[in-house]
Parts: structure tokens; sequence; C-alpha cells
């Protein structure tokens, strides 16, 4: 096992030696010691239109066993198409199983934003991608780059498709909406198991066109691994840069487990600054008391302030 290890470990050293020499500046380090890097991908050298951040943490058993933990971060990329990227990198995961796979996932992105580029010149775009933009800017946010702490206390927290067993539709609860100022947001919520649920629960939900064409579809999720006692967990901003880990953070504290919880919002055109993580928060809570994951404020300050344990959802 050590020796396979250490043999990962080379791999990596390879690995990023060469991107680093073939992507000089775009390709940056984060934090060598957690293997954490990310580079800037666009859809050309000159004048580029369409760009995303790719961001990797490579675990310790990859490339043998185990693909990177990955963030794709674009302002613009949304919905369907987020799942069409993460589709083809997936494929090339399964294609390329204990194999260096990063600068073939860099080069699948860049085509994928080619694609883009020549396939969306309209002015209707161009003006979706500003107005996405434009409350991140105006809040002076974190910027596009993850909250790093959240992936680091998760255990192979990616969504590939686990094809060891077929796996159910979990069953979707649709929690009420919060409006304010024309943006409207709503929970949806499923027990969860596995990663592969994870995806299901996401592409049931991208069928739905009003939810597939909303603003953002920020989620996260945590699976107990009772065995191990750890968590498979992770979040996605869709575009609502840091919203992903507030809401992952909220699972924490809460100590909810197996479940994953999905905030749909519109953006009605006008700016919501801070309140807009307050909706979003406020929409998960108020879902998972719905369904029995957690305590309402209420109940909780009749507890007088005990600590609870670990919360599944509630049995009837």
């Amino acid at each position: 096992m050590a020796q396979q290890d250490m043999g990962d470990l080379q791999s990596q050293i390879d690995e990023i030696e060469a991107l680093s020499s073939i992507y000089g500046d775009e390709w940056c380090v984060i934090d060598e010691a957690s293997r954490i890097f990310c580079i800037k991908i666009s859809d050309s050298s000159d004048n580029p239109k369409w760009t995303a951040c790719l961001q990797t943490i490579l675990p310790p058993d990859y490339p043998s066993r185990a693909p990177p933990l990955y963030q794709i971060n674009a302002g613009w990329l949304r919905g369907p198409e987020r799942m069409e990227l993460s589709n083809r990198l997936e494929e090339i995961y399964l294609e390329n199983a204990g194999e260096s796979i990063l600068y073939l996932w860099v080069e699948k992105i860049r085509e994928f934003l080619v694609e883009k580029c020549h396939s969306s010149d309209s002015v209707e775009e161009s003006e979706l991608r500003k107005t996405t933009l434009t409350e991140e800017e105006d809040d002076g946010d974190e910027g596009d780059l993850l909250d790093y702490s959240m992936l680091k206390i998760t255990e192979q927290a990616h969504l590939f498709v686990d094809h060891i067993r077929d796996e159910e539709l979990p069953e979707i609860k649709h929690g009420e909406a919060i409006t304010d100022k024309r943006s409207t947001f709503q929970p949806h919520l499923a027990m969860v198991v596995t990663p592969k649920q994870v995806r299901l629960v996401l592409d049931k939900l991208y069928e739905n066109k009003k939810i597939a064409s909303a603003t953002h579809n920020i989620y996260a999720y945590r699976i107990h691994c009772e065995d191990k006692n750890t968590f498979l967990q992770d979040c996605e901003d869709d575009g609502e840069t840091a919203a992903g880990g507030r809401l992952l953070h909220l699972l924490q504290i809460l100590d909810v487990r197996n479940v994953m919880v999905v905030v749909t919002r519109w953006y009605g055109g006008i700016l919501l600054g801070p309140d807009r993580f307050k909706h979003i928060n406020n929409c998960a809570r108020n879902i998972l008391v719905q369904e029995g994951y957690t305590d309402s404020p209420e109940e909780a300050a009749k507890g007088g302030g005990r600590s609870k344990k670990p919360r599944g959802k509630k049995t009837k």
C-alpha cells in the first residue's frame, strides 16, 4: 500500500510539473501541501469571450484509485450546461481510470468553451452573462476561489457514477418559495445515501425547464458513512459565489445527514446584496424543518440550548 501511495505521489509531482510547464501563469498552486491547484481556461488566447476556472484537490490515491476532486467556477455556467460539462469530464475519467487526467480535463473544458464561443454570439447571452455577474461584483464577494476548507474535510467528494449497484431516484420534496424584490428562492430536498443519487436528483430537477433556466441552482449534501464514521459531502455555487459553501456549512451546523438540499434562485433584476445568502439559508432551513431533519427555531429554543444528536430524517 505504501509503495502504491508513493507511486501516486510521484505521478502527481510529474503531472504538476508538466502542467506548470505547459500552461505557465495560467496554472496556480493554491496549497501544495494539501495538493490544491487551479487553472484559468479560456476559449482563446486573444480576446477570450468565455473563461472558467478549474480548481482541483488531488487525493492521496490519485491517479491509481480515485479521480481528482474538482470545482468549475464560471458565473455563466449553470444548469444543463454545467451538467453536460461534468458528464464530459466524467467520461474522460472512466475511459482513463488509473491514469493522470488533468491535462485531458483542461483541454476538454477549453474545447467546451470554444464550442460555446462559436454557438453563442447573440446579444442576449452576452447580456445574461453580465447580469449573472453583476451582483457578485457589486457585493465585492471573495471572487471565484472556492472555500477549500469545505472540501478538505470530505472523503471522495465527487459526483462520479457508482457502477457497483443500481440506484433509485429518491423522492424529491419542494418547499415554500421566498420572494424579495422580484427575486424568488425555492428549496428542494431529497434523502440521498450515495453520490450517484445526488446526480440523479440533479438530473431530475433539470428536467423542469423552469428550474433548468433559473439564474442559480445552489446545492449541498451530506452522506454519512457509518462503517467509517465519516461524511461524503460537497456543495455547488452554480455562479452564486460562496453560496454553496454557506449552504453546506448550515448542514454541518445542524449536523443533518443523508440529505441533499437544492435552492433555486430566479434573479428579479434588483440587487439584494448579502440578503440573498440569508434567503438561501432560510429556504434550506425551512425545508429541513418541514421534512423532519431538524427542529424549528422555536422548538430549539424550548430545548433550552441542549445539544442535539446528529439528525437524519425523523421516523414517523
